[in-house]
């Protein structure tokens, strides 16, 4: 009978999670069990926040939009009922981008709004 050694598949394992967690502070880069503790919460937040992030760039969005509208005397709810109204389907983030880039076409869309 031959023993059989799981070495070279614990290695590898090992070697797999510590590449994934180079750069954590202290001990989380360099022991086995912290690293692979801190992986599992790293993954869990990468998982949750790319969910998050979607909504966070939605909010900023409106929040850009707002302003621009406000500064132009109107109120985004009543700007985007407006646009709804003319039929304009440009979503948040062209409408934000425009806000913030191309002042005169967002003007003009203010007044389609406002027109409607």
């Amino acid at each position: 009978m031959v023993k059989v050694k799981h070495s070279a598949a614990t290695r590898k394992r090992k070697k797999r999670v510590l590449k994934k967690a180079k750069g954590y502070w202290g001990d989380r880069s360099k022991q086995f069990q912290q690293a692979r503790r801190a992986l599992m919460h790293a993954l869990v937040y990468a998982y949750r926040d790319r969910r998050v992030k979607k909504r966070e760039f939605r909010r900023l969005w409106i929040t850009r939009i707002n302003a621009a509208c406000r500064a132009e005397g109107i109120t985004y709810s009543a700007f985007i009922k407006g646009l709804k109204k003319s039929k304009v389907a440009l979503d948040r983030k062209i409408l934000a981008g425009l806000a913030v880039k191309d002042s005169q076409v967002f003007k003009k869309l203010v007044e389609i709004a406002k027109g409607s």
